[in-house]
């Protein structure tokens, strides 16, 4: 229904901590002598590892270390269930709530769906009062419920404001993936690759002093602009509140001072109702030859600090 972000700082703390959690409970395991148990949580050690380098590395898609996670946290409870039959079906919460955090809500919601009445088959969730379903139900409902609600809200924003700034630039994870696409593309390729850091110092202020009109007026004015003047391969996306990054492959940096001027020059004649002439702030940021992509981000994101800073 929504396209699910999470912050990538965020997603390596949870699969370091998941093979951390998974290592220390297969050490627990032996230490208590369940040999026969400990098949499946050695297994997802190795297995929550190399989803980690996955994510840690260059090149991989982000769903597919989501994917190993979820699995392994759906292996792993059902192994507890299946060998240990007194384990307390209260665990049934880690992977409804695991689906909820890793995945988009409509996929999440039809994979408790389907699996939901597969737990009952196992003996120790079978034995378990009615109210562990009630509370089963209720937990799926809980943790839905606010992703449904954002999704209305978004739904409802592009449906009466056209220019919302969702509905134009790419959040700042899917842009890196496309800056890293083209990053990499212009080095096998021996093309030039371009970038311009757009800072709108009056966003966050036209926010607080006028409302979301203002702020969605300015940002339509900012999409609007670089919509017409961009080619369409050109992508545009923000990196935090009030800058942007607008990614132009195969661009020398003639090329890119040239769009920054037809941009500054047309920005700069927008006269909003709340907050008068449009003010921007562009620079120029090319790779150099033998950087990383890893610097080349910081620069980035330096380049823009400097900006909200002048």
């Amino acid at each position: 229904m929504i396209e699910h972000h999470i912050p990538k700082r965020l997603m390596t703390l949870a699969y370091t901590a998941s093979v951390a959690l998974m290592a220390g409970y297969a050490m627990w395991l032996y230490a208590m002598g369940d040999y026969r148990d400990l098949l499946i949580p050695t297994f997802m050690t190795m297995l929550l590892t190399s989803a980690l380098l996955m994510h840690i590395g260059q090149g991989v898609k982000s769903y597919l270390p989501r994917i190993i996670l979820l699995c392994g946290t759906y292996s792993v409870v059902l192994g507890a269930f299946y060998y240990q039959p007194q384990v307390s079906p209260i665990w049934l919460g880690l992977p409804i709530t695991a689906a909820f955090v890793l995945l988009p809500l409509w996929a999440a919601l039809l994979i408790n769906i389907v699996v939901g009445p597969l737990w009952w088959l196992l003996p120790s969730v079978a034995s378990a009062p009615p109210a562990i379903i009630v509370g089963y139900a209720a937990l799926t409902l809980l943790l839905a419920l606010p992703r449904w609600e954002h999704a209305r809200r978004q739904a409802l924003l592009r449906a009466t404001d056209p220019n919302d700034s969702d509905c134009n630039a790419y959040h700042i994870d899917t842009l890196k993936e496309r800056l890293h696409s083209e990053f990499q593309r212009a080095a096998m390729l021996n093309q030039q690759l371009a970038v311009l850091v757009l800072h709108l110092p009056q966003l966050d202020m036209a926010e607080e002093q006028f409302g979301h009109r203002a702020q969605s007026a300015m940002l339509g004015a900012l999409c609007g602009e670089v919509n017409s003047r961009c080619r369409d391969h050109d992508v545009l996306g923000r990196a935090d509140s009030a800058t942007f990054w607008l990614v132009l492959p195969d661009t020398s940096e003639s090329g890119a001072l040239l769009v920054r001027e037809r941009l500054q020059r047309a920005l700069s004649q927008r006269v909003l109702v709340e907050t008068g002439q449009l003010e921007a702030r562009i620079a120029a940021c090319l790779p150099c030859q033998t950087e990383s992509f890893e610097h080349y981000i910081k620069r980035l994101e330096t380049r823009g600090a400097a900006l909200a800073n002048v």
